[in-house]
This record gives structure tokens, C-alpha cells and sequence, in this order.
């Protein structure tokens, strides 16, 4: 499945992306993504996703990392890692992404595939975020499958689907033949970023309340304290950050998507006042929300 749109697949109403990323018959969706001045704020999903830029650069945050991605360069996310994307550089970066669940190449898990190739791959969390740059012998390897891939998805010629897995397929094998020699991340690492999945799922359900600090370590079982550790930590921001980043994204998907009054989108996403709402939204996304819904509504 190919999909086209002038931005990123939306993040959906869990800390778990619940957007459906092709049929159960066919696990694999492709998105022709352009970022101008939007971001995708931190989620994370069961799929395993890459990442190939073709216009622009743009920053991916991956776990405690991050990766500018070129033109002609690609970025592998391993399933269940906290990750979100912006553009960072003047003009618009459009980018393929690839999201598929692992099935799609590992079959059954009690199969050769699963068990010698994705397990391994899926538990490597050294592995959470792998760069692909064409001057990496294997890794142009790696891309040119891709684009091979990419192109069967657009043009379905007979048989395309074995074609499409054989590409991702050989994306699985030589990024398990080619570990990165890095350290796992730290149990405490580990157990923070739980903390922020489960603290992203209370903030992606309740984001439309009003919802307080304390509420959002609760989710957690935390302290205020130790919350705000977790996110400055994991992801480099506030919880209340990061809820008006949700809002505000939100908000943007409903100004393009529907034609319901600026104030009453304000309210459906959180902001209670319209002149926040307004202020808020200029913040991010460098115009009011009026003005968003006329350049791209």
C-alpha cells in the first residue's frame, strides 16, 4: 500500500500508535511524507519502520540519540523505541517511510525466520535507531533494497508483494549481520522509557482535559519528581511540553481536515481559551491556526 500526503502519518489517540499500517494480510504500508514546519511528536508503535529522505534533511530522535538524515539517506526505527521527527532546515523535506510489522518477513514465530533473524533483531537494543548512509558498503546495500522495494510498492507489477518482502527481508538480514559495536542501554534506561510510554498513553488519552503534572506521574506510579527526571531524560522535554506539543499537533490535523470553527477546534484539543489556543499554536507552527488552515486547509 502507497499513501501520499503532505505530512507524516499522524501519531494516534494512544502512546502506542494505533494508525493501521496496511492489512493483516499484507503488513506494510509506505508514506510519501513532506514536513514544512511540522513535527511528529514522540510515539512509538509495534512496527518496525525506515526511513529514506529524498529532498531536505531532516532530525530524527531515536531513544537518547538523534540522526540527520540526508537526501539519499535512510533511518531504520526497531519496534516498540520511542521516536518523533522534525525538519530542521528551511524549506520543505519530503522523505518515503516504510512502517511494517515484523510478521511480514519472520512468518510465525516458531519459524527459521523469526527465530534465528527477528528475534534477535528485536531484542537488540543497541539497535534502536540505525543510520543508513550510502557511503557504508553494506549499508547502500541496504537502500538499494529499499528503493527496489519502493518501487514494486508504487508500481504493483505481477507478484509485487514477494518482491516488497524480499527487500525488506534483506533490510532485516544485514542490519542483524552488521550490529553496531555500541553498549546496550542501561537497565535505568530501559525502565525510564517504559515510564514515558506509559505516561504518553495517560497524556494521548487525556490530552483534551485539563491534566496536571501529578496526574501524568500517577499514570506511572511516580512522583512529580521523578516524572519530569523521565521525560527531561528519555526524551528531553516537560510533560506539560509535551502536551501542548500533542495539542497543537492535534489541532493542526483538524484545521486541514474539517470545517469546524478555529475556537471549537481549540477546545476539542485542550486549550480552553481562544487566545492561548492562538498564541500556542504560533509558537509551534510560526502562524495562527486561521492562518494554517488557509495556507493548507
Amino acid at each position: 500500500m502507497y499513501i501520499s500526503g503532505n505530512t507524516a502519518t499522524p501519531v494516534g489517540v494512544d502512546g502506542q500508535e494505533l494508525v493501521s499500517h496496511g492489512t493483516a494480510a499484507f503488513p506494510l504500508v509506505c508514506y510519501d511524507c513532506v514536513y514544512t514546519d511540522t513535527a511528529l511528536p514522540w510515539h512509538w508503535h509495534d512496527e518496525l519502520e525506515v526511513n529514506v529522505v529524498l529532498e531536505g534533511t531532516i532530525t530524527f530522535a531515536v531513544g537518547g540519540e538523534k540522526y540527520a538524515i540526508r537526501p539519499g539517506e535512510g533511518l531504520f526505527v526497531n519496534s516498540g523505541v520511542l521516536h518523533a521527527a522534525r525538519n530542521t532546515e528551511d524549506g520543505p523535506c519530503r522523505l518515503h517511510t516504510f512502517v511494517f510489522h515484523p510478521r511480514l518477513v519472520g512468518g510465525d514465530t516458531g519459524s527459521v525466520f523469526w527465530q534465528e533473524y527477528l528475534s534477535p533483531l528485536l531484542a537488540a537494543r543497541s539497535m534502536e535507531g540505525v543510520a543508513l548512509r550510502p557511503g557504508v558498503s553494506w549499508q547502500r546495500e541496504a537502500l538499494e533494497r529499499i528503493w527496489r522495494a519502493d518501487t514494486a510498492i508504487r508500481e504493483e507489477p505481477p507478484g509485487y508483494p514477494f518482491l516488497v518482502r524480499e527487500g525488506v527481508s534483506w533490510l532485516m538480514y544485514l542490519l542483524l549481520a552488521h550490529q553496531p559495536a555500541q553498549p546496550q542501554p542501561s537497565e535505568k534506561a530501559q525502565r525510564d522509557a517504559q515510564r514515558v510510554k506509559t505516561m504518553l498513553q495517560y497524556i494521548q488519552n487525556h490530552y483534551a482535559d485539563s491534566i496536571t503534572v501529578d496526574q501524568i506521574a500517577r499514570s506511572a506510579s511516580l512522583s512529580a519528581s521523578e516524572c519530569l527526571r523521565c521525560f527531561h531524560a528519555t526524551i528531553g522535554s516537560t510533560p506539560i511540553q509535551y502536551v501542548k506539543q500533542l495539542r497543537v499537533q492535534q489541532a493542526a490535523v483538524l484545521l486541514t481536515t474539517t470545517d469546524q470553527k478555529v475556537a471549537d477546534i481549540g477546545a476539542q484539543c485542550g486549550f480552553q481559551e481562544t487566545s492561548y489556543f492562538s498564541r500556542a499554536f504560533r509558537s509551534m507552527q510560526g502562524c495562527t491556526p486561521s492562518e494554517y488552515r488557509r495556507r493548507l486547509g
